[in-house]
């Protein structure tokens, strides 16, 4: 059963990670409607995929890295263990921003105005960080996946 969460898991941080760059293509072409969509979907196969992982740390399945590079492996690791947990508020606080700017708005014709402006304001510095620090956490958790399909050992009582 576990190797079964570990997969869905991955399926659903890759979708997420595909979405995340739909949302980024739609607010640049001006689409706020599917960008919001597009954002609120990456966020919730986000969240599902952290249950999924901890549910299968829970269940004592984890694998090993026993390849060759190991110094570049654990480098990558860590790297993506630390931005992993950096993302989390980040997108939390873009979210949030986004949020209270649509609920003062009204609706997304309204997100001009200028009671909304500092919400929108503080969503755009927000994700300028939290867009590229997801894809690099999205990215080396794929790296780091297919290289523990390799090379990966189950650990003992898993």
């Amino acid at each position: 059963m576990a190797e079964t969460i570990n997969t869905w898991s991955v399926i659903t941080i890759v979708i997420s990670g595909l979405v995340l760059l739909l949302g980024v293509y739609f607010i640049r072409a001006g689409n706020r409607a599917a960008h919001m969509r597009a954002m609120l979907t990456a966020s919730a196969l986000a969240t599902l995929f952290l249950v999924l992982y901890l549910t299968r740390l829970g269940l004592g399945y984890e694998k090993k890295y026993a390849g060759p590079y190991h110094g570049a492996y654990i480098a990558l690791l860590i790297s993506h263990i630390i931005l992993a947990a950096a993302n989390v508020p980040l997108a939390l606080l873009a979210l949030w921003n986004a949020w209270k700017g649509l609920q003062n708005a009204g609706n997304l014709g309204n997100i001009d105005a200028p009671a909304t402006r500092p919400f929108f304001d503080k969503h755009r510095a927000w994700v300028r960080w939290t867009v590229p620090v997801w894809l690099y956490v999205a990215i080396t958790g794929w790296i780091i996946y297919l290289l523990l399909g390799r090379y990966g050992v189950v650990m003992k009582g898993a």
